[in-house]
């Protein structure tokens, strides 16, 4: 996950995290993004996307950052593979309102 949140701090042009976390507006300091991209801390889902949103939608992107479509497609392979963690037991909650689905049996 931290890798993630890097790749797309740098896709939008931001080197280091101090220039990122200087920005106004920035949803976390400058440690707690070190944290996250470190793997000593690990983002709920509202602070990894608030993060996501931040870099590809919010913060000025800087010289060096990648064109804006190729940002929101990077910010969208992001949140998506984030959602398939068991972390977040986003699967897990989809599985079960499909097993609580009307009508639907267990199969014997």
């Amino acid at each position: 996950m931290g890798g993630l949140l890097r790749e797309l701090r740098k896709a939008a042009g931001y080197r280091s995290v101090d220039g990122a976390a200087a920005v106004v507006g920035a949803p976390s300091s400058r440690q707690t993004i070190y944290a996250y991209e470190r793997g000593g801390l690990t983002p709920s889902l509202v602070q990894f996307l608030d993060l996501v949103e931040f870099y590809v939608l919010q913060a000025p992107h800087l010289d060096g950052a990648k064109p804006h479509d190729d940002l929101r497609a990077q910010g969208i392979a992001a949140v998506t593979r984030v959602l398939t963690l068991p972390l977040y037991h986003v699967a897990a909650a989809q599985d079960l309102v499909a097993r609580m689905q009307p009508g639907v049996r267990k199969k014997r």
